[in-house]
């Protein structure tokens, strides 16, 4: 089976093939000590394999009979999502000769569709519904492996852990609940050589956004009393609560933020602080802005001394902090639409704002996918990210890197003149 290889020392991306032009072949596997010709993440998913002493002789083990099966996933969260993956991916994937699948967080296959002369050759490994494929139960595998590593990936013929599962090419991105961001699981697509591409892996992550999307749509309305803010990515935050679904103003929406990042309530004097910038603003002010906020809102929502909410609120910039701090980048970056407030300069705001964006940034840097990468890299609010831009150019496949090399070039000649708008530490942000 033909593989795309590279020259020793271009960069490399997920799903681009092997590291050089060395096979690891069919032979034993990797041997501890030794540094396999293979992309990082594979050598890294096959020392996780050998430590969870996995058997390169054994057949992934089927863990649900039929009614377990039909029981399990019926009441699983991605049962939802179903009908948006099959329309994406099911006449592709009997079209092309492939199949595609989707597991839970666990790793089990709980659907198994797409071409039957596939469908046959997959039950011979047991890559059917109700089979454990875990990394640490069968070897590197997509969907196994991303959700070991929560993020996209592809697998290529040799690069399997097992030799039976050598003749396929798998790419799979996890799903993640999209208000807590737990994961639920990974959607996987399976076939022969024509998806050892990395558009296959671009079409998985693309499908997986689209199916957390349709959860979100499916979502229960927040419970009686509870709030929704949003606030990412746009001037003027919306506020839903009790039915009402409010556009606020400004400081009305820098208001919201700091207390919803602050449920325990701020003292007036530390709101004064935390809102306006070198004494511009009297506490007369604040308490007419507050007045003006209570009367929007119902004095049963906002309170004082402390000024606090008196409901829980479930915050868009939180959603996206609490996904980073679990390690779900992916899926923290699928829930970024923007920087926080990208126009206010409340010194509060301003913090929030720099510190969650240059989380995620140094994440995805640090994860070096290039299709997060690019993500961020081409948003508004990336476009000057040089860090941004030098780390895609470091991770995306060779046959892509000349457009990305480019854009790093001039945005670094650019630094070279002196363009100040370079030299902020993150873009949208109180220079």
């Amino acid at each position: 089976m033909s593989e795309p290889t590279a020259r020793r020392g271009e960069p490399r991306g997920p799903g681009a093939g092997p590291e050089t032009t060395s096979d690891p072949g069919p032979g034993p596997g990797p041997r501890p000590g030794i540094r396999p010709a293979v992309r990082a993440l594979v050598a890294e998913s096959w020392r996780r394999s050998e430590r969870a002493r996995v058997s390169r002789d054994g057949a992934a083990a089927v863990e649900l009979d039929d009614e377990e099966l039909t029981a399990y996933r019926e009441a699983h969260p991605l049962a939802a999502a179903m009908p948006v993956i099959r329309e994406l991916l099911g006449a592709d994937a009997r079209d092309g000769g492939h199949l595609f699948a989707v597991c839970d967080a666990a790793g089990r296959l709980l659907w198994v569709e797409g071409d039957p002369a596939a469908l046959r050759q997959a039950r011979r490994m047991n890559f059917v519904a109700g089979a454990s494929w875990a990394e640490s139960a069968a070897g590197t595998n997509a969907p196994g492996t991303a959700l070991a590593v929560d993020g996209p990936v592809q697998v290529v013929s040799g690069e399997h852990f097992r030799p039976p599962v050598r003749d396929w090419t798998c790419a799979a991105a996890p799903l993640h609940d999209p208000r807590s961001g737990r994961l639920l699981g990974a959607v996987d697509l399976t076939g022969g050589a024509p998806l050892a591409h990395p558009h296959s892996l671009g079409l998985v992550r693309a499908v997986a956004r689209a199916a957390e999307t349709q959860l979100a749509l499916l979502a229960p309305a927040p419970a009686a009393g509870r709030a929704r803010l949003t606030a990412l990515g746009r001037d003027e935050a919306l506020l839903a609560v009790d039915g009402r679904r409010l556009r606020l103003s400004r400081r009305h929406s820098e208001i919201l933020v700091l207390l919803a990042q602050h449920p325990e309530g701020v003292p007036g004097d530390r709101l004064l602080t935390l809102l306006y910038e070198d004494g511009a603003a009297t506490p007369v002010t604040l308490r007419a802005e507050l007045s003006r906020l209570r009367s929007l809102l119902g004095p049963a929502l906002l309170r004082s001394r402390p000024y606090r909410l008196a409901a829980p609120v479930d915050a868009d910039f939180a959603a996206v902090d609490r996904r980073l701090a679990a390690g779900a980048v992916t899926a923290a970056a699928g829930q970024y639409p923007g920087p926080l407030l990208p126009g206010s300069t409340a010194p509060g705001v301003v913090r929030l704002r720099e510190r969650l964006a240059g989380r995620l940034r140094a994440a995805l840097v640090a994860r070096a996918d290039p299709l997060l990468l690019a993500d961020w890299a081409h948003s508004a609010w990336g476009e000057e990210d040089l860090e941004v831009w030098r780390a895609l150019c470091a991770a995306v496949p060779a046959a892509q890197l000349a457009p990305v090399r480019a854009r790093l070039d001039a945005l670094e000649a650019e630094l070279a003149h002196g363009a100040t708008g370079l030299q902020r530490p993150l873009p949208h942000t109180r220079r």
